[in-house]
């Protein structure tokens, strides 16, 4: 079932988020759900909070970005109660876009290694190092599940100039092609 993406300005999207238990219920019709919404809007992540759920899981297909990035090809995961346990100190830089910001796209600066723990769609333990634009997009997921935004990584001034943007997102006037909700 494809689900409407929670825009920016949404509560969800700051709050911390929770565990989830191995006796969590339609789990994995909660993970097609996440796929499929994902797919629908283009993306190539999508976290529980962007579905309004404040839950510890997300989903991340770089596969999109294998014709300019070859390292992506084949990164298709999902991730349950992740934690980064390692980040390198070197950072790369990488232009952004998100599902719950549509039209608004900005260079960050992230760390080009991260190791990290999870579970799999199975319930299946992971401890994994992952590198350079795999990296990032995890890192971008990981945030949302940790109640913060890729703008939070941009310069007070970038933040400025995007503020009139951001307020039209707040109030559904960013012309998503996909189904949202309004905060």
């Amino acid at each position: 079932m494809i689900l409407p993406i929670v825009q920016y300005g949404h509560k969800v999207l700051r709050q911390e988020t929770s565990e989830v238990g191995a006796d969590y219920q339609d789990l994995k019709q909660l993970i097609t759900n996440m796929w499929e919404t994902m797919y629908k809007a283009e993306g190539c992540g999508l976290a529980a909070p962007q579905i309004g759920l404040s839950l510890r899981i997300f989903v991340v297909d770089a596969n999109e970005l294998s014709e300019s990035y070859p390292e992506t090809a084949g990164f298709t995961k999902t991730f349950i109660n992740p934690e980064i346990i390692e980040r390198s100190e070197e950072m790369i830089p990488f232009k952004e876009g998100c599902l719950s910001l549509p039209g608004i796209s900005e260079q960050v600066m992230r760390h080009k290694r991260i190791r990290i723990k999870y579970l799999d769609e199975n319930l299946q333990p992971h401890d994994d190092i992952i590198e350079g634009v795999c990296a990032v997009c995890v890192q971008h997921e990981y945030d949302h599940i940790e109640g913060k935004l890729f703008v939070d990584h941009i310069g007070p001034l970038k933040r400025r100039i995007l503020k009139n943007k951001l307020t039209n997102i707040s109030k559904g006037k960013a012309g998503a092609h996909y189904r949202i909700t309004i905060p």
